[in-house]
């Protein structure tokens, strides 16, 4: 009985967590089939329009370039993942499986490199990409974030687990480092990689800080930034077509997670890493 009441106790606790959790995405939903009089006036009434919440969402698709922001943040989390994972990698199987010296003083510097907020370097590279004439494009979105301490952690916990006498019998063979990396860790590493793309899409994909701070042409914003199109000073913000926009900004990262989800929680839990 103690069991089974635990049990409950456990369930209900993560019911009501869950329930906190959900809540915003619940207010933002509601919030899309509404008319601007009746969120104001009466915020907790259920009565819902299917008419007003059509005519949010394709006001958000028309009174901005909201495709165009998608594509902008795909090609920005896709240009720094495969930058952050290709370094990342190399990185991770040096500090986990080969012996050279300064590699303790190494690793306890990308160790404290996770301590350094982001907005601590971002003075003197916004100077330097702007000294480059760099300002104002892709690459200037994508380059703060082409290194990740957080990956190499992340790959050199899950490298350390390998078996080491596999590595040596590939040598035997004559395999060089990297055909060892590329032939055997990395198809056994696809969780942790897995893992990371999550961590790293979500990030770069909600990013407002940067991109507010490199980007000045619609062109090349991403779509946090392009969020901020929904406010006016003049006739207020359009809070139906904002949390549309909300709704679709967010639903690539709903879909992303609920794809990889056990890869995720396998990549987070082999690795070590909490």
């Amino acid at each position: 009985m103690k069991s089974t009441y635990g049990k409950i106790a456990a369930h209900m606790t993560l019911a009501i967590g869950a329930l906190f959790i959900l809540l915003p995405f619940l207010w933002m939903t509601l919030t899309i089939f509404r008319s601007p009089t009746e969120i104001f006036d009466n915020p907790l009434q259920m009565k819902l329009s299917l008419s007003t919440g059509i005519q949010n969402v394709s006001t958000a698709f028309t009174s901005v370039p909201m495709l165009r922001f998608m594509l902008n943040g795909v090609i920005v989390v896709i240009g720094i993942l495969a930058v952050q994972i290709s370094t990342s990698l190399l990185c991770g199987y040096a500090l986990a499986k080969m012996e050279f010296r300064g590699k303790s003083l190494l690793l306890t510097a990308v160790i404290l490199s996770l301590c350094i907020p982001v907005q601590v370097p971002a003075l003197p590279i916004y100077l330097g990409l702007a000294k480059l004439h760099l300002l104002g494009g892709y690459f200037s979105l994508m380059f703060p974030w082409f290194l990740s301490a957080f990956a190499i952690f992340l790959f050199r916990q899950f490298f350390k687990s390998f078996p080491d006498e596999i590595l040596s019998a590939a040598r035997l063979e004559g395999f060089t480092e990297f055909e060892i990396l590329i032939k055997l860790i990395v198809p056994s590493a696809m969780p942790a990689i897995a893992a990371f793309s999550v961590f790293s899409i979500t990030a770069h994909w909600n990013d407002l800080y940067w991109p507010l701070i490199v980007i000045n042409s619609p062109d090349y914003m991403t779509p946090p930034l392009g969020m901020m199109f929904f406010r006016d000073a003049e006739t207020g913000t359009n809070y139906g077509a904002l949390m549309a926009g909300a709704a679709i900004v967010t639903a690539p990262l709903l879909l992303l997670f609920l794809s990889a989800q056990r890869q995720f929680v396998q990549g987070v839990t082999m690795s070590g890493v909490k």
